[in-house]
């Protein structure tokens, strides 16, 4: 090595970082034990912040642009370094460059379910995944509370860390949102921005901020969700009687099909066939059967075997069924303030208050006056 590849060895006289990585949150410029230059020129690009430290004490920092080292723009190293006014001489000094981009798609996810009320379902386990974004916003405290003298600091090194915090939090604002299990799956918007707004606090005392979170699943247990299924067939199928009829339709249809296979023979056995499932289900057809006279009112008829009590004096009587609760008002004998109750029922009501019992009052005329 020749006298002056030696000389500029010894003296830096340009510092600035490349970044090649998609990973990297701070790099120490490798100085290699080598003094820098008074006036040697320092590059700060887009999205980075340099950072002078001298003996483990944080000095000056560097927002991004082109500055030529002296001692007039590095005023905290100049104290620490007790320079006078015109210091010329080379110095060493660490160099930590740290990147102010936004490391996305970083992702969090609950490890186990999370047990939470629901005001529906009462205590329920909740499952949530998710992703979010952040960036440094306070280089000198990042470094002073995270990365330290780490040389070169990347996300798996504090990923773990931001994962815990955004699920931790994450929950305990689901829980706190009072927000129904059913209509989670409606608000993953709303409550991305209110987990947001929860956990970014914990990300300030860190010298990062939270730049956008993702809610992308929340989900209940594998038997819940079953539960939740068969209570959906339910509310669909809506008419047990109707659904029967067109089960029982479509099974005469495709036995009709299956057996008449062309001959005479074949096409009186499918009749038969097709007769004698239409006997068995006669009834389910009468049973739901529209007839012009039952299109008024707008209240159902009570169920067959409805029982019903009444308070008779002071005690409670019965059960009865519904033609006797409807010969007792013709009669006079029970009137819209008696208390009645039925199975399903919280508490005794007044009769008036019962909404099958409530048609019946209907039809008694007025007293003549």
């Amino acid at each position: 090595m020749g006298l002056f590849n030696i000389l500029r060895n010894e003296l830096i006289d340009i510092i600035e970082w490349v970044d090649t990585t998609q990973n990297t949150l701070v790099w120490k410029f490798p100085r290699h034990d080598n003094a820098i230059k008074m006036g040697a020129r320092l590059v700060v690009r887009e999205s980075q912040a340099a950072v002078f430290m001298n003996e483990g004490r944080i000095a000056d920092v560097y927002a991004p642009g082109t500055y030529e080292l002296q001692t007039q723009n590095m005023p905290l190293l100049t104290t620490l370094m007790s320079w006078k006014y015109g210091f010329q001489s080379p110095f060493k000094v660490d160099v930590y460059f740290v990147s102010l981009r936004q490391f996305t798609n970083q992702k969090w996810g609950t490890k186990n379910p999370v047990m939470i009320r629901d005001a529906e379902f009462g205590p329920v386990r909740l499952r949530a995944f998710g992703s979010f974004n952040f960036k440094v916003q306070d280089p000198k405290k990042f470094i002073a509370e995270i990365s330290a003298t780490n040389p070169d600091f990347v996300i798996e090194d504090i990923n773990e860390q931001l994962r815990n915090t955004v699920v931790s939090r994450g929950m305990d604002a689901v829980a706190e949102s009072k927000i129904n299990v059913l209509d989670l799956a409606a608000s993953y918007n709303e409550m991305g921005k209110f987990i947001t707004e929860s956990i970014q606090p914990d990300f300030a005392d860190l010298g990062l901020t939270l730049t956008k979170l993702l809610v992308e699943n929340i989900s209940l247990p594998p038997e819940v969700e079953q539960m939740l299924d068969k209570r959906s067939e339910m509310g669909i199928l809506g008419n047990l009687g109707a659904y029967a009829q067109f089960q029982a339709a479509n099974a005469i249809e495709k036995s009709a099909e299956n057996t008449i296979g062309g001959n005479l023979g074949a096409a009186g056995m499918g009749l038969g066939v097709g007769a004698a499932m239409m006997g068995q289900v006669g009834n389910i057809f009468q049973q739901n059967q529209v007839t012009p006279n039952n299109t008024g009112g707008n209240t159902p008829p009570p169920l067959p075997g409805v029982q019903y009590h009444i308070v008779k004096d002071g005690k409670s009587d019965g059960p009865h069924s519904f033609s006797d609760i409807n010969a007792m008002i013709a009669s006079g004998a029970l009137s819209r303030e008696s208390m009645v109750w039925k199975k399903g029922m919280a508490a005794w009501a007044a009769a008036s208050s019962v909404e099958e019992i409530a048609e019946l009052f209907n039809n008694v005329p007025p007293p003549i006056a």
